[in-house]
């Protein structure tokens, strides 16, 4: 990778991934030259997906670019994550004002931490704004839930919920 160039790490559970965090790729890779999808691993959490299911969704998800790259890491807070790849942006995305207040505490925290890296804010349309893994793993279930979370789920992820429900 030449020097100079914008690289963006993106982090989350995606379990699952949604379309919200598809739409927050497609964002990404169209501004920064390199973007690295990054699945951060909490040990406060119970996640529905391995880590290694949740890296093969991701990579079965996401078309194979030079200028993506899907890693995870753990034990390390992500500011420090993005110095260890040589990221100088963290890509986040604010869905309400919930999600706001949250991502302004943790942007001040991070620049306490690492004053080189840059927190980016994207706001996702109106139809993705209500989409979250903890919505879709709230949907499943019921009697024709299939229909509803085949909306906010990319095609392998679906698949990957129905054969695991």
């Amino acid at each position: 990778m030449a020097l100079n160039q914008r690289k963006a790490v993106y982090a989350g559970s995606f379990d699952p991934l949604t379309n919200g965090h598809l739409w927050m790729i497609e964002q990404g890779l169209s501004l920064f030259d390199h973007l690295t999808i990054a699945i951060g691993i909490n040990p406060e959490k119970n996640y529905t997906y391995g880590i290694e299911d949740r890296l093969n969704i991701l990579k079965k998800t996401l078309p194979e670019s030079d200028n993506l790259n899907i890693a995870y890491f753990e034990n390390l807070y992500l500011v420090d994550y993005a110095t260890e790849i040589g990221a100088s942006y963290i890509l986040r995305g604010i869905r309400s004002a919930n999600d706001y207040e949250f991502e302004r505490g943790m942007r001040h925290t991070n620049s306490q931490l690492k004053k080189d890296i840059t927190t980016v804010f994207l706001m996702p349309p109106r139809d993705l704004a209500e989409v979250s893994s903890s919505m879709v793993k709230g949907l499943i279930g019921p009697e024709g839930w299939e229909e509803h979370v085949a909306k906010m789920v990319p095609a392998p992820v679906f698949e990957e919920i129905k054969a695991k429900y």
